[in-house]
This record gives structure tokens, sequence and C-alpha cells, in this order.
């Protein structure tokens, strides 16, 4: 089991799929090949050149809703700062797996592939299981919004999700929702000699950027505590001797369930007054599934064993392509659960425990084992 979870972890690591551009089709198709020949059924989706999703199952027996598993291909770039070990070659050292996704995410996706195929004979006897794989997503989930906006495209309806993002193997209940926005500021130019001729587009927008920190997104959740806002990025102006005549800002606004991200860029629009023209670049709604869930409390009972304090409800502050696939497949349950170590996603030097790594094989096992044995409560009618 070790061994293998490891060298597909190794093969994975060695495709280049940093995004942008992506290019996660030979990764894909690799992975469609090796899908094929353990036994899934799989069916490749494309989404621009060199894109591709990925959607594998294996059928069981029993009626009833199958397991689901997601993960994303795609990784972030390597960063400016100089790596100590070759981000492609999955290189182990002083028991970490290193390379770019490592921990976000492919490890999780090896994980849990090793996990279906040695439990193959369990879910043939159950109601099955299918792994929705992406590609697009660090850029705002565009993989698996592909997916939903494509009526030729037969999505399952699982009883459950699991998404393999890192949490060193602790189950997470959800996160909070993304709503970015660009904010655009319309002047008039002029001579820079001559300043009083023009209107600046860039003292506009900093009057905008001085309101927007005044905005009260609303109160603090329970679970997922105060709704967050920051300003990311400004542009403006093409020439030091011209009165700019555009600029633009951009917003990250970070949201819990009961904040409508529709609601709030009217109030936000209303904050700014009509200078400012808002636009929407990322609208990623929150995620969360009960605590009381029976299938969630299961989850945690399984997870328990590895972790020294008890295991309570929690958020992480990244979205995931959850927050798009959920209403697409159906409302199920959901939990977030990887191997990879939340601090080192997207950091120089990535790398996953590899003890990590190995708990999370025989961790998917035992959820795979308990879904087809304890099964899931009826849905109300």
């Amino acid at each position: 089991m070790n061994e293998a979870v490891i060298t597909l972890t190794r093969t994975l690591l060695g495709f280049n799929t940093i995004n942008p551009p992506g290019n996660e089709a030979e990764c894909l198709r690799w992975l469609a090949t090796f899908l094929t020949e353990n036994g899934f059924h799989v069916q490749l989706h494309p989404f621009g050149e060199n894109r591709y999703n990925l959607i594998a199952s294996l059928t069981g027996a029993a009626a009833g809703k199958p397991l689901a598993f997601t993960g994303h291909l795609d990784t972030v770039p390597l960063g400016n700062a100089p790596w100590q070990q070759d981000p492609f070659a999955g290189e182990i050292d002083n028991g970490r797996i290193y390379g770019r996704g490592s921990s976000d995410m492919k490890a999780a996706i090896a994980a849990f592939i090793v996990a279906c195929i040695n439990r193959a004979e369990v879910i043939a006897a159950g109601c099955g299981v299918v792994l929705i794989l992406t590609g697009g997503e660090e850029t705002g989930c565009d993989g698996a919004r592909a997916m939903i906006n494509d009526p030729s495209l037969s999505l399952p309806q699982p009883g459950a999700l699991i998404v393999g993002e890192p949490t060193a193997n602790y189950p997470v209940v959800g996160h909070k929702g993304a709503l970015w926005l660009r904010c655009e500021t319309q002047g008039k130019t002029a001579h820079g000699a001559m300043p009083e001729l023009g209107i600046n587009a860039i003292y506009l927008a900093a009057d905008a950027i001085g309101k927007i920190r005044h905005f009260d997104l609303g109160p603090p959740h329970p679970l997922m505590k105060k709704p967050t806002l920051n300003v990311g990025t400004i542009r403006g102006g093409l020439n030091i001797n011209s009165v700019p005549d555009r600029a633009s800002f951009d917003v990250d606004i970070r949201t819990d369930p009961t904040l409508a991200h529709h609601s709030l860029t009217e109030r936000l629009q209303l904050h700014l007054s009509d200078t400012v023209t808002i636009s929407t670049l990322v609208d990623l709604p929150a995620v969360l599934t009960e605590r009381q869930h029976p299938w969630i409390q299961r989850v945690f009972e399984h997870c328990q064993p590895l972790h020294a304090e008890p295991v309570e409800a929690r958020i992480v502050p990244y979205f995931t392509d959850a927050a798009l696939l959920i209403d697409a497949l159906g409302a199920p349950p959901c939990i977030i659960l990887g191997p990879g170590e939340p601090t080192m996603a997207h950091q120089t030097d990535e790398y996953c425990e590899v003890a990590r790594l190995y708990e999370s094989v025989a961790l998917y096992q035992r959820l795979i084992e308990d879904y087809f044995l304890c099964g899931l409560p009826p849905t109300p009618g």
C-alpha cells in the first residue's frame, strides 16, 4: 500500500500543471489510462486548449448514491524564491515528499485513488464511488465551472463528498465564500502640466479605497468569524505627464453562508456611489455542512485517533471546488480532508509529510468501508 501511494504521488508531481496556463491534459490523459487499467470507467472532459477535467467511477451492485472524492490537478507557480528541492521530482527527504502540488493537492488525489483500488471489492458490493478530478481550480474553479455549464455532461449525484484539500488529515466542515470584484473609475485625460483640465481617475479610485475600508460586511459568523475584505491590486495611468482617465482596483471579500453575494455587491455599489463601476471576477459561495450530520459525525470518529486533542468543527480560509460542485451534485454532505500540510500550500519547497500520506490512505479506506456499511439516513421527503 505504502509503495503504491508514493509511486503514484511522485508520478503526479512529475507533470508540470502550473496554472496559468494549466496544461493538465498530459497529466489527466495519463491518469485516465491508469484508472481504466484499474477498473474505473473514465470520461475526460476538455474545457480549453490542453485543459481537462476527469470523471471516473467504480460501479457497485447495491442501490443507493455513490461516495464521491474530488481534487484538482493544477498547481500555483513556483514563485521567485529558489527551490532547494526539484519541484517536479517528488524527492523524499527527512520524512517529507517534496514538489509543487505535494500538499495542494496531488498527494491527496494519489491517496484516495489508491484507497479506492485497495477497497474495490467493498465498493463493488456497495453503491460505487466516483472521482471528480478538475483542472483550473487555482484561478477560480474554472474546470469545475466548465463541467457544470456543459449541458452534454451528466454529473453524478453522490451521497457524500470528500474534498482532498490540505488539512493534515483533520476533518473540516466548510470554508468561506470568495467574492472577487473589480472596481473601476473613469476620469478625463489632460496634460500633466494642466491637471485642472482633467479628472484624475486615480484620485477617484483612492477616494473609493478610503471608503471601502469602512464598509460593513456583516456580523461575525459563529464558526467562520468575521467576513473580510482586502484590496489586493490597483492599476491606473499610462504615463507620468498625463492625467489618468481610467483606474481600477480589485477587492477580495471572504464571506459566510449568511451573506448573499449579489446583495453584498449591491450594498457596496451604493456605498461607493456611481463614480465606481463594479464587475465580478470570481463568485464562489461559502461551504458548510452541519457538524451534527450523521455521516459527518462518523467521519470525525474515524479521524479522532489521528489527533491528540478532541476533533471539533473547523473551517479553512481557502476556497475549494466544492463551492461550485455541491449544488451541481445534489447538495451532498461534504467534508474537506486531505494529508497535505495547510501551511505548505503555495510555499517554496512545498512538501507533504509521508506519515500523513500513509495515514490518509488508511483513513480513506475506513471511510469507504464505513460509507457502505453504515450508509446515509434517508433524505426527508
